[in-house]
C-alpha cells in the first residue's frame, strides 16, 4: 500500500507541474484512489479522512474570496494603486514595496488571507504601469510565505512549534538571551530584496500617470477587510481557541459583505458568487487535503523522518543542514504542516541522544526550511495555488517556468541566510 500511495504521490505532482490546466482533475483522481486503497486496507476510516481537511482554510478562502471580490469591484485597489504611483512614478520600487508589505503582513496573518488581500492592489499596479502582473502576482505570494516563520502567530507551524517548545509570542524574538527566529527571517527578506530587483529590473522605467479621479463606489469593502485583518490579528493573540475561529471570521464578514453588495447593487446572487469565488482552487486544495493525509498515514512522512535520524545524528552541522535543505525540498511538492508535526518529536528525541546539541538550532532550521520550501513550486503553499488562481482568473496563462524564475532563487537566497544566522548564534 505504501508504495501504491507513492507513486501515485509522485505522478499527481508530475501531472500538476505537466498540465497545469488538468491539476483539478490530476488531485482529484489521486485523491480517490489513494484514499480508496487506504480505507480498503483499514489503514484509516473515512471519518479520519473528512477530518483531515483543513476547514478553516476552506472557510477563510471562501470569506475573503468574498470580501476581497467586493473590495476589487469598489474601485479602491485602483485609487491605493494610483496613490502609490502618484508617490512612486517608477514600476520597480513600487513593486518591490507591494512586495516586502506582504512579507510584513503575514507575520501576523495566514499567508493565505495576504495574498488575497494585496492581489487586488498587485494587479491594478501592473495595469496602471503596463507590465505583466504575472510576476507580480507572484512576488505577492512567495514573499508572503517567507514570513510566515517569523512570528507565533505567521503560520500553522510556527504554531506547532511554540505549542511543542513552550515558547511564547515574545521568544520568536529573543530566547536565552540570543536573537531568535524573527530576525534570522527578516535577514532572508532583506537579502530577497536585491533578487527582487533584478527579476523586475526591466519594469524600471518611470511612467506617467494622468491626473484622474477614481470613483470609488462603495467604502463598506474596504471598512470589512479591514475589520477582517484587525480581527484575524486580534484572535491570534487568544490560547485554546477553536481551530476553526479565523474561518468563521472571514466567512460572517464575507457574508455580511456579499448581503450588502446583493442589495446595495441590486445583483444577482449566484453571479455575484461565481464572480467572486474561485471554486476551482477550492477544489483542489480539498483533494490536496485528502491526497497529504493518506501519505501520512501510510507512513512516508515518518519514513522521511527516520532517514535525517539515520544519516546525520553523527554530526550535528550535517544534521542541521539534512533538516534545513531537506525540509526545504520535501515542502516543495508536500503539505508541511504533518511533515513538521511528525518531525519535531524527532528532533526531540535526537537532542535527547545528542549530548550539547541546542534543540532550538534544529527547530528554527526546521521551520525556516519548511516554511521557505514552498516557494520552489506553484504548489508547494496554499498562497502560491491562491496567487495562480487569481491570475487564472483574470485571463492570464501561468506557466512553470514563470515562478521557478523568481520562486528558485527567491527561496535559496531566504534559506541561506536565515540558515547560516541561526547556525551563528545557535550552533556555536
Amino acid at each position: 500500500m505504501k508504495l501504491f500511495v507513492l507513486i501515485l504521490f509522485i505522478l499527481v505532482y508530475v501531472l500538476i507541474l505537466a498540465f497545469p490546466r488538468y491539476k483539478v482533475f490530476s488531485a482529484g483522481g489521486a485523491a480517490l484512489l489513494t484514499a480508496g486503497g487506504v480505507l480498503i486496507a483499514g489503514i484509516s476510516t473515512f471519518s479520519a479522512f473528512l477530518s483531515s481537511i483543513n476547514y478553516n482554510v476552506i472557510l477563510m478562502l471562501l470569506g475573503i474570496m468574498l470580501t476581497v471580490g467586493l473590495f476589487s469591484d469598489s474601485g479602491m485597489p485602483n485609487r491605493l494603486a494610483d496613490k502609490l504611483m502618484s508617490k512612486i512614478p517608477n514600476a520597480l520600487p513600487a513593486i518591490i514595496i507591494i512586495c516586502v508589505l506582504s512579507g510584513l503582513i503575514s507575520a501576523l496573518i495566514d499567508n493565505v488571507a495576504t495574498v488575497l488581500m494585496l492581489a487586488p492592489i498587485g494587479l491594478a499596479l501592473a495595469k496602471k504601469a503596463e507590465v505583466s502582473p504575472i510576476p507580480v502576482i507572484i512576488g505577492i505570494s512567495v514573499s508572503s510565505n517567507l514570513q510566515g516563520a517569523a512570528t507565533l502567530v505567521g503560520d500553522t507551524t510556527s504554531i506547532m512549534l511554540g505549542d511543542y517548545a513552550g515558547m511564547s509570542f515574545m521568544d520568536f524574538f529573543f530566547l536565552d538571551g540570543k536573537v531568535s527566529i524573527f530576525w534570522a527571517v527578516e535577514l532572508g527578506m532583506i537579502l530577497t530584496i536585491p533578487v527582487l530587483y533584478f527579476i523586475f529590473r526591466k519594469e524600471n522605467k518611470r511612467i506617467s500617470i494622468a491626473s484622474e479621479h477614481i470613483n470609488v463606489t462603495s467604502y463598506v469593502p474596504s471598512i470589512l477587510l479591514i475589520l477582517n485583518i484587525v480581527l484575524l490579528i486580534v484572535t491570534s493573540f487568544i490560547e485554546k481557541k477553536p481551530d476553526i475561529t479565523n474561518g468563521i471570521i472571514c466567512m460572517v464578514i464575507g457574508i455580511i459583505g456579499f448581503v450588502y453588495y446583493v442589495i446595495k447593487f441590486k445583483a444577482n446572487v449566484i453571479e455575484t458568487a461565481k464572480k467572486h469565488i474561485d471554486y476551482e482552487t477550492i477544489f483542489f486544495l480539498l483533494f490536496l487535503f485528502v491526497l497529504i493525509f493518506a501519505v501520512e498515514q501510510v507512513g512516508i512522512i515518518a519514513d522521511i523522518s527516520k532517514f535525517f535520524a539515520k544519516i546525520g545524528s553523527s554530526n550535528v552541522f550535517l544534521l542541521y543542514t539534512l533538516i534545513v535543505f531537506g525540509s526545504v525540498f520535501i515542502s516543495a511538492f508536500i503539505d508541511n504542516i504533518p511533515y513538521v508535526a511528525t518531525m519535531l518529536p524527532v528532533i526531540s528525541s535526537l537532542c535527547v541522544s545528542l549530548p550539547g546539541v541546542e534543540p532550538n538550532l534544529l527547530y528554527f532550521g526546521l521551520l525556516i526550511g519548511a516554511t521557505l520550501g514552498g516557494n520552489i513550486t506553484p504548489v508547494g503553499a496554499s498562497a502560491n495555488v491562491v496567487g495562480i488562481g487569481i491570475l487564472r482568473k483574470e485571463g492570464y496563462k501561468v506557466q512553470n517556468k514563470d515562478f521557478f524564475k523568481i520562486g528558485i532563487p527567491f527561496t535559496l537566497v531566504a534559506v541561506l541566510g536565515g540558515y547560516l544566522l541561526t547556525y551563528l548564534v545557535w550552533g556555536l
